[in-house]
């Protein structure tokens, strides 16, 4: 693994990457609130050792990168698409496969759409589709909700309970498969000790901007794959089978009994399917 801290859009991203950089590239790009370390290191290099050179790299407001006092906005959904891009400049790579979890799975949709010269193929994890027809899907399961009211509460100076509530955030997500409860602790724990400023993950919730690109993912032309959860509490398999319907020629993989994670059982299937797309181009 090799550690790169970047500057794009005048705001550092810091990446980690994974494998030959003369082999195909993969931008994993992770969903809101979520650090780079959600991305398994385990499973970052399992699909390296499939012929990929992966990268992923923490978002605004996230583990290592540019962090903004809590409470406020900064950036739109937009910059953070920007963003991705400007890892690719950074890494002097022309053209890549992008893997996206959730938001990355939107962000995935307006790269696809803004710089359809950039992208190769799209895998989209446990996401929506990027339009107005998402207020009419399942909404979010409320214990979801419920859950992350209590972060007011909570005291971040405190590691050990600062990580209870960050792993205890992945086990409202989960679903019928176990709980990886020892591994969400180890993650967690990551998470907690590589941020600059935990508490900055909450700006997420004004993340707003992006109309120019709502309902736009008829334009997409690259091999896509749509993979999600059949008991996602936060965003139902509803969401994955209409974003699979909305990109052309789009495949739909189901996960039964997986909710919105990369559950350890499900490495294998998603890495499949991430080599099978992109190695059609």
């Amino acid at each position: 693994m090799k550690q790169q801290l970047l500057i794009s859009n005048k705001v550092e991203i810091y990446t980690e990457s994974f494998g030959d950089s003369k082999d195909p590239a993969v931008l994993l790009i992770m969903g809101a609130m979520s650090s780079l370390d959600w991305w398994d290191e385990k499973f970052c290099k399992r699909l390296a050792e499939q012929g990929r050179f992966v990268i992923r790299y923490d978002h605004r407001d996230l583990g290592m990168s540019t962090v903004y006092e809590p409470g406020t906005s900064n950036y739109t959904i937009t910059d953070l698409a920007d963003d991705a891009i400007g890892v690719l400049d950074a890494y002097s790579i022309e053209k890549a496969h992008i893997a996206g979890m959730s938001l990355g799975g939107m962000l995935g949709q307006i790269i696809a759409v803004k710089y359809p010269e950039r992208i190769h193929s799209l895998t989209i994890i446990a996401s929506s589709v990027f339009g107005k027809a998402q207020a009419e899907l399942p909404q979010m399961d409320q214990r979801i909700l419920a859950y992350h009211a209590k972060s007011a509460a909570i005291d971040w100076s405190d590691s050990a309970s600062s990580i209870a509530y960050l792993a205890g955030g992945w086990e409202t997500l989960s679903g019928s498969k176990p709980f990886e409860k020892k591994r969400m602790y180890q993650l967690a724990e990551k998470e907690y000790n590589r941020s600059r400023q935990i508490q900055s993950r909450f700006n997420y919730i004004f993340l707003g901007g992006g109309e120019e690109y709502l309902d736009r993912m008829g334009e997409i032309s690259v091999p896509a794959v749509i993979i999600h959860g059949t008991e996602d509490p936060a965003l139902s398999i509803e969401h994955g089978q209409a974003l699979a319907k909305a990109i052309p020629h789009a495949e739909f993989v189901k996960l039964e009994g997986t909710g919105h994670e990369i559950h350890i059982e499900d490495w294998d299937t998603v890495i499949e399917w991430i080599i099978k797309v992109s190695s059609n181009y």
